[in-house]
């Protein structure tokens, strides 16, 4: 049964992600509006619809597995990060089936068989179902399992559909990886013209003159040089959909009248805390937090309390102090002197309705069963470990054979841990606790340390109703005053506001400086009843109020020249510093010293330089140098070029040839390694994607 908690793991491969699901109203809605709406697709890729509905069970199947993974709530951003997952997992299957179509690639019953049950199994099948006393894949753990499956909970045949998919979409991804590499070659002659590229090694000489070094006055461009370079460039350009907003928050912070009130709530209390016999039933009904019975020492409290706990006896209260935004009260509840350190091997037998149990058991039986087991383990202690394997709820089996290794005193649940703590090294006996019956063996403890029980009411310092209502005033009167963008800039300045900017926005933007949860502040910035110099209403966030002006909106593909000039000015004036240099160079007849007199120019030499370098040092990229250079004869001069960073004069003094060779299989090796690394990261499906016909509608509905 321990397999079960490693399949879900697994099928996190799957289904890697979680969305957001739409309110009931919304669904409502779209349930009672008939098929094949535009307004109920949530995109399309190709011409086939991906419906809100088809989005939104994915998203539960996704949130399933993800959430089972973390075993905890997600965060908003976590969510918002794996609803961007579950749509590129979509547009994936979507892209990748009409491929998989076209090629006539499947996975036929028998070979989805041989994959499970086979005798070269998947790599999860192999992962999953490993014996932990040989470290080898063990096939009658698989087809127990199975044969077990239909007495299983709905839950884990719900986790091995998922995981059966996996092993068949894998496969199906792999078949197609493997036809593009196979089909990969490179030929003597482009081996051996790589192997000329990397290895022809050259030396120059270099006159250049930096464009920095250049003034603007001296080379100012056109419009018509703007346009040129707009022309031939633009492409590189093309980009989606952005927003520009500035914005202004109103925090809503605690009032020093909140404070207060904190302050004395906290120490009304201090008298009977002082008094109470009921110590944890006095801090939960009173305190942010729960009562902590666990057992610290000294490096695990805070630093607040350390001097003070440990020099005072039981019954000692300190506070009120205020840390962390909260005033506290703490207690001393006991001193005691106790191991850091426990370890002990168990078997946990679940049963129907104990703690993450996917057991069907009765409680009665499963107790049955721990005791049966523990005769047998006080009476063969080396069966321990077997037994655990065979048995153990525990989902960490598979891996430890019931072997806990060494833990915190505390790590363990209470009744656990107590037997630990209060038995013998080497004793072995039962304890229950919420995910079922335990046969426990203490292995070791280390040596006792003075450790303390604190009890602590927390109170945290927030703001109160007319704390909220005080900020929300003073937002709304900003905002009655603020129609424009011109209003907006006055009254931050007439108010000694902090003006916030958010640029570059898009439609899945998640993040705003400053703010945890923007997405309605995104929606209303690309709404298309949303112009520029618009003014949005008050935007009621987590603990803030937001007012923004939509600034910029580009459209998503090649921006006009007007929406770049100022982006590309710098490549522009380049490229006429350029031309007035070479022009000067020219003028002067390449003479080397009266270009160094008269321009400035910088002369120095460069070794082992290569076709295939990216770089020239000193310089960063010049293809065109480099280009030129091994064009070039030794001893040549070139004329003036423009580079990218300066206009050079070149003289190559010296090139020698790659060695020769006749055995190119190593460099046909890393092309391949390299060729079947970039198939396996995705680059094939990229390359659809980029051709594919994408619509995404998903700000309409997050």
């Amino acid at each position: 049964m321990a397999v079960i908690g490693k399949i879900r793991k697994r099928s996190g491969l799957l289904v890697v992600v979680i969305g957001v699901a739409l309110a009931a109203f919304v669904l409502g809605d779209f349930a009672t509006g008939g098929g094949g709406r535009p307004d109920m697709n949530v995109g399309s890729v190709n011409g086939e619809d991906i419906s809100i509905q088809d989005f939104n069970l994915r998203y539960e199947q996704n949130a399933n597995a993800q959430q089972q993974q973390q075993g905890n709530r997600l965060s908003q951003d976590e969510m918002f990060r794996v609803r961007e997952n579950t749509w590129n997992q979509m547009i994936e299957e979507i892209i990748m089936g009409e491929e998989y179509k076209a090629l006539g690639l499947t996975v036929t019953p028998e070979e989805l068989f041989d994959q499970i049950q086979g005798s070269n199994p998947h790599p999860a099948v192999i992962q999953n179902f490993t014996n932990p006393e040989t470290g080898q894949f063990d096939r009658k753990l698989v087809l127990n399992y199975l044969q077990n499956l239909s007495q299983m909970p709905q839950a884990s045949k719900d986790q091995w559909l998922i995981f059966e998919r996996y092993v068949k979409e894998d496969r199906l991804r792999t078949k197609y990886q493997n036809l593009i590499t196979k089909a990969h070659y490179l030929p003597t002659a482009l081996a051996k013209a790589n192997h000329e590229n990397k290895n022809n090694k050259a030396e120059v000489e270099l006159l250049s003159v930096r464009y920095n070094a250049v003034a603007d006055s001296l080379a100012v461009p056109t419009d018509a040089d703007y346009q040129k370079f707009y022309e031939e460039n633009k492409k590189s350009y093309d980009r989606p959909a952005m927003r520009d907003i500035e914005y202004v928050s109103f925090e809503v912070k605690p009032s020093k009248q909140d404070n207060d009130e904190a302050l004395n709530f906290v120490s009304s209390l201090k008298a009977e805390f002082e008094l109470t016999d009921n110590i944890a039933g006095f801090v939960n009904a009173n305190s942010d937090t729960r009562y902590d019975s666990s057992w610290k020492k000294n490096t695990e409290v805070p630093v607040a309390l350390e001097q003070v706990m440990f020099e005072n006896e039981p019954g000692f209260v300190y506070g009120p102090y205020f840390d962390q935004n909260a005033y506290k009260l703490a207690r001393l509840v006991d001193v005691s002197f106790r191991p850091d350190s426990l370890k002990a091997t168990h078997i946990l037998i679940a049963y129907q309705g104990a703690m993450r149990s996917e057991q069907e058991r009765s409680k009665q039986a499963a107790q049955q069963l721990a005791d049966s087991l523990l005769s047998v383990v006080k009476r063969t202690p080396s069966k321990m470990m077997e037994l655990a394997v065979q048995f153990s709820d525990d989902g960490s089996v598979a891996q430890n054979s019931g072997d806990l290794g060494w833990f915190r005193d505390g790590q363990m649940v209470p009744e656990f841990n107590r037997f630990v703590i209060e038995n013998e090294v080497g004793s072995i006996g039962l304890a229950e606790t919420d995910f079922g019956f335990h046969i426990i063996e203490v292995s070791g403890k280390k040596e006792p340390v003075k450790k303390v029980r604190i009890a602590e009411i927390i109170h945290n310092v927030t703001p109160s109703t007319q704390t909220y209502q005080d900020v929300f005033a003073e937002a709304s009167r900003f905002a009655s005053e603020t129609k424009t963008r011109e209003d907006f800039d006055n009254n931050i300045a007439d108010k000694g506001l902090n003006k916030r900017l958010a640029p570059n926005l898009r439609t899945n933007s998640n993040r705003i400086t400053g703010i945890e949860n923007p997405r309605q502040i995104v929606r209303w910035a690309f709404d298309e009843n949303t112009s520029v110099n618009d003014v949005s209403d008050i935007f009621d966030l987590d603990d803030m109020y937001v007012i923004a002006v939509l600034t910029k909106a580009t459209e998503d593909g090649i921006p006009a020249l007007d929406d770049i000039k100022e982006m590309i000015e710098p490549q522009v004036k380049n490229i006429k510093k350029g031309e007035y240099l070479v022009e000067k160079m020219k003028a002067l007849n390449n003479d080397w010293d009266k270009i160094i007199a008269e321009l400035k120019a910088e002369k120095q030499v460069v070794s082992d330089l290569s076709f295939d370098s990216r770089t020239v040092t000193g310089f960063g990229q010049e293809s065109k140098l480099i280009g030129t250079i091994f064009a070039m004869k030794e001893g040549e001069i070139s004329e003036p070029l423009a580079g990218n960073a300066a206009a050079f004069i070149v003289k190559l003094n010296k090139l020698t040839p790659a060695p020769e060779t006749d055995n190119y299989d190593r460099i046909r090796r890393d092309y391949n390694v390299a060729f079947s690394n970039s198939v396996r990261n995705n680059a094939a499906f990229r390359a659809l994607e980029k051709e594919s016909d994408i619509e995404d509608n998903r700000l309409m509905f997050y």
